[in-house]
């Protein structure tokens, strides 16, 4: 598949880098990165799609290449960023795949939004993020330049079942060690401090939540919740996978989020 980097200036005051994979005539997907990552999470995913899909990695803003604006964390304004993304790219819906906080950046913009988004895919997502996580005291206390052995211990955070690149882990780490100390801290205190998006509105669009089993961070009683939270939403359990769920599994990732493509296309006939 080929492969077009560009910039997106968007209405939102932002410029943010992104990547477009497949087809121009395929159904959108934008991806969308976790807190502390960049567009490049889905390195290992993109590759294994096929050209039934356009697939659009962009960094969101103070992460990867994006800008750095001293304001606009909150998980609204994260969201808004998207929709400002679809507007500049001339998208007038897409499905929205989130990994992690990331897909609940997706839910904000589907509570918010609901006509821009075709289809959500949650992985490893959250139902709710409010309160103070244990991790917080650390990132509050992070300095410039973020040290790269706390990036990396970080990573202990969230166990691993499933063997990951030692190329893709460190690319990681460089991520996370890009970040500056102060957007680490706003973009965490905006998510946590958001009301839910599935409380705030209800959410329509077709949803698939991929989750796994041995995910410590958000466990069954919150995924369950999540699909509860929103009608129709199916779910599949990803056996022994921790809550990296696109680092350990991206190739069930791609055969899921395909096959979920193609089932609404199936159902818009």
């Amino acid at each position: 598949m080929g492969q077009d980097i560009r910039w997106a200036e968007l209405a939102t005051g932002v410029r943010l880098p992104c990547v477009s994979v497949g087809p121009s005539c395929a159904p959108p997907v934008i991806l969308i990165h976790a807190w502390g990552e960049t567009r490049g999470s889905f390195d290992r995913l993109v590759p294994m799609l096929d050209d039934t899909i356009h697939a659009v990695a962009v960094d969101q803003r103070g992460h990867g290449d994006a800008d750095t604006p001293r304001a606009g964390y909150s998980l609204a304004g994260l969201a808004e960023d998207i929709v400002a993304l679809m507007d500049a790219l001339g998208l007038p819906s897409a499905v929205l795949l989130g990994s992690s906080s990331g897909g609940y950046v997706a839910q904000q913009v589907a509570a918010t939004r609901p006509h821009r988004v075709a289809g959500l895919v949650l992985v490893g997502s959250p139902r709710s993020l409010h309160g103070r996580p244990p991790f917080a005291d650390e990132v509050d206390q992070l300095a410039d330049p973020v040290d790269t052995a706390w990036v990396r211990d970080s990573l202990t955070w969230f166990p691993r079942f499933h063997p990951v690149p030692e190329w893709y882990l460190e690319d990681r780490v460089r991520d996370g060690a890009r970040i500056p100390a102060r957007v680490w801290r706003q973009t965490l205190h905006g998510l946590c401090e958001a009301t839910p998006p599935s409380d705030a509105a209800r959410i329509t669009a077709p949803t698939l939540v991929l989750w796994g089993e041995r995910d410590a961070l958000l466990g069954r009683e919150q995924q369950d919740d999540l699909v509860h939270a929103i009608p129709g939403s199916r779910m599949i359990v990803y056996a022994d996978t921790g809550h990296l769920v696109l680092w350990e599994q991206p190739h069930r990732v791609a055969t899921d989020l395909m096959a979920f493509v193609g089932s609404l296309r199936t159902h818009q006939r």
